[in-house]
């Protein structure tokens, strides 16, 4: 009898342990998968900032082969592998995105590049919004262009005049 109890006792000890086991590898795929998913997006919000960097140097030809990796970036996200708040969001902004980065990446002229950008930060800023980035994001605001953009800097350097008004804006929002 003692033999029969020990050897169940065993036995469940044996599921209990393999149970533990498997739920901590389902929690560690699941943070993996977690992470993969909130690497989505970061690609286009690297490309972004590149794109404001050229805009800032006033380089048009720079700022439309950022755009051109911009608009590579907004294709290579995979909308299934976002989380829901993100996929919401995506699907209201992935067309004015990507007409965006097409028409900056297709022009040469700084002043009608810079004039689109307003329209890519307001649809960036809605998307890294839900996002919740690793780093602060700051939203910048000029009020001679009337225009944000956001930057992964406090310091203010701003992409719709460049060089001529470089320090012209203020941090309005800080994203965490």
């Amino acid at each position: 009898m003692k033999n029969a109890i020990t050897a169940v006792l065993a036995a469940i000890t044996i599921v209990l342990s393999v149970n533990t086991i498997t739920a901590k590898e389902t929690k560690s795929q699941t943070i993996i998968a977690d992470a993969a998913d909130s690497s989505q997006l970061q690609s286009v919000f690297d490309n972004y900032f590149a794109v404001k960097d050229a805009l800032i140097k006033s380089d048009a030809k720079l700022t439309s082969a950022k755009a051109a990796s911009l608009l590579t970036a907004i294709s290579d996200v995979k909308m299934d592998k976002l989380k829901s708040s993100e996929h919401t969001i995506w699907m209201k902004v992935v067309k004015k995105l990507t007409a965006d980065a097409k028409a900056i990446s297709s022009n040469q002229d700084l002043k009608k590049q810079r004039e689109t950008f307003k329209s890519l930060s307001k649809s960036t800023y809605d998307l890294i919004k839900v996002s919740n980035p690793d780093q602060p994001i700051y939203k910048q605001y000029c009020p001679m262009a009337d225009a944000d953009w956001l930057s992964k800097e406090k310091a203010v350097k701003n992409p719709y005049y460049g060089s001529s008004m470089l320090t012209c804006g203020n941090v309005v929002e800080t994203i965490k």
